[in-house]
Formats: structure tokens, sequence, C-alpha cells
């Protein structure tokens, strides 16, 4: 499969709209489209590209960090290879320049799918996960969750509290990731009420000042075992619409956009 050149710059965003770009790293094994997204990144993304020790790993930053530039390049007549990145204490990379469109994006991945959320000039969080990992999952609610995110897991049937760890667990990622603050804002001190039929509510204790108000969140689920979770900061009650595609950065896009749940 040989590159494509790079798409023109025709998308826009409304404000209203999140647009989730999906793409599943290790199916892409074509060298010359590797070649291509190496050759993209910037001389610090090689860098750290280099330092990961295992090839499934390489792959999962390459192919994620290719979709970031390739994403950013629909929206603005940039070149993938151009966009240049600050990142804040915490690491959260953002879009460094100036004349450029107001957008705002969040990168996320995990074995098998690397998700790009892009946004108008707000703040976005988006988070990706493998539910048939190893390891443990429900037993770090006890020591990670809210008091009443645990309560409402363990009130769960057994076969069900895994599924419900990855909800809450994407949810909370997704708003850190969104406040720019990674694990400095404790995963207690906030919590999640999840109701059939309803968007994901959210709220604070007194130890985490922040309005609830202010927050909408998404669900979506990727594949069987990849759910998803979106946070915008947009006040609650205003429409919000997430729109997904599928893609191959630089060689096509899948099934047209689709909106979760629709």
């Amino acid at each position: 499969m040989m590159p494509s050149p790079p798409p023109e710059s025709s998308l826009s965003l409304r404000p209203d709209e999140v647009h989730l770009w999906v793409v599943e790293p290790e199916r892409i094994s074509e060298p010359q489209l590797l070649a291509a997204y190496h050759a993209m990144l910037s001389a610090e993304e090689r860098e750290r590209h280099s330092r990961f020790r295992f090839d499934k790993h390489k792959l999962q930053f390459l192919v994620s960090h290719a979709l970031v530039r390739v994403t950013l390049s629909r929206y603005a007549p940039v070149q993938p290879q151009a966009w240049r990145f600050s990142v804040n204490a915490y690491g959260r990379p953002e879009i460094s320049g100036e004349g450029l469109p107001r957008l705002r994006f969040n990168l996320s991945h995990t074995d098998g799918m690397a998700v790009c959320a892009v946004v108008l000039d707000t703040d976005v969080g988006a988070d990706v996960e493998h539910s048939g990992r190893p390891g443990q999952t429900v037993e770090l609610a006890d020591s990670f969750f809210s008091r009443s995110e645990v309560q409402a897991l363990r009130a769960l049937p057994v076969e069900r509290q895994r599924e419900r760890f990855f909800d809450y667990w994407t949810l909370k990622e997704s708003y850190i990731k969104a406040r720019g603050a990674g694990l400095s804002l404790p995963l207690d001190q906030f919590a999640f009420h999840l109701e059939p039929g309803q968007p994901p509510r959210i709220s604070f204790d007194a130890r985490l000042v922040d309005d609830p108000e202010t927050w909408q969140f998404v669900q979506v689920r990727l594949s069987p075992e990849h759910p998803a979770a979106v946070a915008v900061r947009r006040a609650r009650g205003l429409p919000l619409t997430v729109r997904c595609q599928r893609t191959v950065p630089l060689a096509g896009d899948g099934t047209p956009w689709f909106v979760p749940g629709s």
C-alpha cells in the first residue's frame, strides 16, 4: 500500500462537535507506510520512539502520533510533519504556533486501538482501554475510586463488574486528561453517576474545586474489548455530538462518520 498525499484541509468543526478518529495500529504493517509515519515525527518524538523496548509499543507510538499529525492536517493547511507542539507542566501536548485554527486535541492508545479527539477551542480528554488485558481491574476500585463508585460497582452482579469498572476508568481518565493535570487529580475526589439511558454525570467532593455543570461526557464502544470515553468542557444541557471515523493515516478512511448510539 503506497502512502497517499496528506488530505487537503477541508473539514470544519462546530462548537457542539467532537470528532473522534480511530485507528487499529496492529493492523498496519506496510513498510512504506510506517516509514512515512516515522518521517513526519519530530526529532523528540523519534527519540522517544527509539526508547521503547518492545516492537508492539514502538508500533503503537508511531501510528498514534502519525494519527495526530495527519488528523490535524484535515482541519488546517499545515503539512503533517510541520505541526509543532508544546507541553504543559503535566505533559499534555498542545498545538504551538500562531495563525492556526483554535483546535484542541487529545490522544489515547492501548493494545489494538488508538483514538484522537479533536474539538474547537475547549478542553477535551479521551481515553480508550483494552478490557481484555490481563491483571487486576475491579480490585483496583477500592484503592482509586470514590466511595459511591465502589458501592455502585460492588452492588452489581459479579459478571457485570468488570465492564462497569472500565466504564468508570475511561470516564475518569478522560476527565483528568481534559483538565490537563494527569494523576495530580486524585481519582477518589470525583465520582461518576451512571444511569440507564442518561449521559454520565460527574460530581466533586469539597477537596476538588470544579463545577459539574460545565462538563459533558460521552461513552463509546469501539469494539467488544475497547470501551472509550470523551470529556468536553461544555455546559451540561447544551447540544453535543461525537462523530467517529475509522481511518488508516495516509492510506484512507473506513466507513463514513458514525455517531455513537445512533
